[in-house]
């Protein structure tokens, strides 16, 4: 395919050089680089509710979320999901709670056109679960609605089909907090003018306050939630106290110095409201900690006040690393050096939850934020060990031995299956996506094409200069064997590969190419044949995808629909990501 060429080389070195000066302009004085990771409002909006629960609303800036939420109302007078989508249910619902509990009236323009969007949608009886749980939060809805999960699933052993590690790690971290809240059902009543009872269609007190049945298989955890209800209602509930003695010690293990729990917005929010419930005071050290870290998340401008559900800086700074090297920036720069030598300091050299899993790996990955020791990821260590791959510093010696420890800990992590998940080792078990409480499928953490081809890649790119690393490389020749074939099983029929960490096939697309290019002349050093016809296919689909505008798009609804996939209005970034899957093909004829 040609496209008109109306960009000269000048104009391209020009904006090349503008990004590095603005990349440099960017970074911190520690070395790190950090953007915001933008969020939908039921971040904020679930922040609003903590303070509110904790009674801390009156020190936090949230007079300034109120316009923040007011401004990302659209016309529709919903509040999106992702860009473009419409307008989503469950998302409107809580920034509509958000809005009311800042002190909003019912009868502000606002919130009138937000109940006609939340009416025409089927109500609050329709929403998701969390959603339903703030509100019962805030008895705004029924506990009769939410499931009930038995805490004395904490005291499973290890290898149970049943144990909280055979959730994914964002998963587990939530789930084991609101063990405690699910049993203890609380209701806040900080403000006794909140109520929602104008957003059920059927009106509050015609609502059915229970699970939603789907004719299959999986109603028989319908028939479990109801089981444990009973024995609820009548304190029957087999090893409570000890499963709800266990949930808090977990939770307390797992923070961080600095706050955290697991690096992410609910972690952090259900473990405070599992303290609240627990009846921690609000001066206990614990608390402050876990408040103080959700305020390193906000963003504060001089009008607005929003949340981040996570923090990027070692993922940013890795990917700017390789940006500057590759466009031209010397890799002993100072810039690229001193972001190198944080990133050395960041290795994580901690045991956390991967282990439960994987007893003969040692630590050596990194994390995607400033503080997550639990929950080190295949996707950032695999990034890191690219860009150090690439920087040249002072100490060398420490660098090998940093990467070494980085790909022993990732080679351990390496599925049954051929390919490396996200954050845990055959965390595939699908069935747990059918329990009530998974309504939004995201309970596991199974292997995924484009995790492995970060993984691959970072193997295939290794200095081949470096004696260490090229004797490391031949001695992993199984396990690049069993990836290999992994990425081909994954292929789709129409040459695309799925990606979870990024939207969608063109993601995941382009990174299976990048790793594929790299990989091939070493993996044909093996007796193999050539990865070129896979390569082909991937690349010809990616041409076949390109928007008349030159660029490439994909929207957040092709995961719901496959007809959509490589289709969507142009962005930055898709186009990026489609020219390096691109031009890792080595400018393959297309078909």
């Amino acid at each position: 395919m040609e496209i008109e060429n109306q960009v000269s080389v000048t104009q391209l070195k020009d904006a090349i050089a503008a990004s590095q000066n603005f990349l440099f302009s960017q970074q911190y004085p520690d070395g790190y680089w950090w953007a915001e990771l933008e969020s939908n409002v039921t971040i904020i909006s679930e922040i609003i509710l903590l303070h509110k629960i904790w009674g801390t609303d009156k020190t936090r800036p949230l007079y300034k979320a109120e316009t923040y939420l007011r401004s990302q109302q659209r016309d529709h007078g919903g509040w999106e999901l992702f860009y473009g989508d419409g307008g989503e249910l469950s998302t409107t619902v809580e920034a509509y709670m958000a809005l009311k509990i800042l002190g909003v009236s019912e009868i502000d323009p606002a919130l009138i056109k937000a109940k006609q969007f939340i009416l025409q949608r089927g109500g609050i009886t329709k929403t998701r679960i969390f959603t339903k749980l703030h509100l019962a939060l805030i008895g705004c809805y029924d506990w009769r609605g939410i499931p009930s999960i038995p805490p004395g699933i904490m005291l499973l052993p290890e290898g149970s089909p049943f144990t909280i590690y055979e959730m994914s790690s964002w998963a587990r971290s939530s789930t084991v907090p609101l063990l405690i809240v699910f049993d203890k059902k609380p209701i806040f009543r900080f403000n006794s003018s909140i109520n929602l009872d104008e957003l059920y269609v059927e009106g509050r007190e015609n609502a059915i306050f229970e699970l939603p049945k789907n004719n299959d298989w999986t109603d028989i955890f319908i028939g479990l939630d109801q089981i444990f209800k009973f024995a609820e209602l009548f304190n029957i509930v087999p090893f409570r106290e000890p499963g709800l003695k266990a949930a808090e010690k977990w939770i307390l293990e797992r923070q961080e110095i600095t706050g955290d729990w697991a690096g992410i917005i609910p972690a952090m929010l259900n473990s405070l409201l599992a303290l609240k419930c627990l009846n921690y005071p609000v001066s206990d050290p614990i608390v402050q900690r876990g408040l103080e870290a959700i305020d390193n998340f906000a963003i504060e401008t001089e009008e607005s006040y929003r949340m981040q559900a996570c923090v990027s800086p070692v993922w940013d700074t890795a990917w700017v690393i390789r940006a500057l090297i590759e466009s031209g920036i010397a890799p002993n720069h100072n810039a690229v050096v001193k972001s190198s030598e944080w990133l050395i300091r960041q290795q994580i050299l901690d045991y956390g939850d991967w282990n439960i899993k994987n007893k003969q790996g040692k630590p050596g990955g990194w994390a995607f934020e400033f503080m997550n020791k639990f929950y080190p990821d295949l996707d950032d260590s695999a990034v890191v060990v690219m860009a150090l791959n690439q920087a040249r510093i002072t100490d060398e010696s420490l660098k090998i031995a940093t990467i070494i420890r980085g790909i022993d800990w990732m080679i351990s992590m390496q599925c049954k299956a051929g390919g490396w998940a996200a954050f845990d080792i055959d965390n595939d078990q699908d069935w747990i996506n059918a329990v009530p409480y998974g309504d939004l499928k995201a309970m596991i953490d199974p292997n995924t094409a484009d995790v492995t081809a970060r993984v691959i890649e970072m193997l295939g790119e290794l200095d081949p200069n470096c004696s260490e690393f090229q004797f490391k490389i031949q001695s992993l020749k199984p396990s690049i064997e069993r990836a290999i074939s992994y990425l081909k099983q994954e292929q789709e029929t129409d040459g695309s590969w799925f990606g979870r960490w990024g939207v969608n096939y063109i993601y995941g697309t382009s990174g299976v190419l990048s790793a594929l290019a790299v990989i091939n002349p070493i993996y044909k050093n093996w007796g193999h044949g050539c990865l070129q016809p896979l390569m082909k296919r991937g690349a010809n689909w990616l041409v076949s995808c390109q928007n008349s505008d030159g660029g490439w798009g994909e929207t957040c609804h092709s995961y719901n629909d496959t007809k959509l996939k490589g289709k969507g209005v142009s962005t930055a970034s898709q186009t990026a990501w489609a020219l390096i899957g691109l031009m890792a093909t080595g400018c393959y004829e297309m078909e």
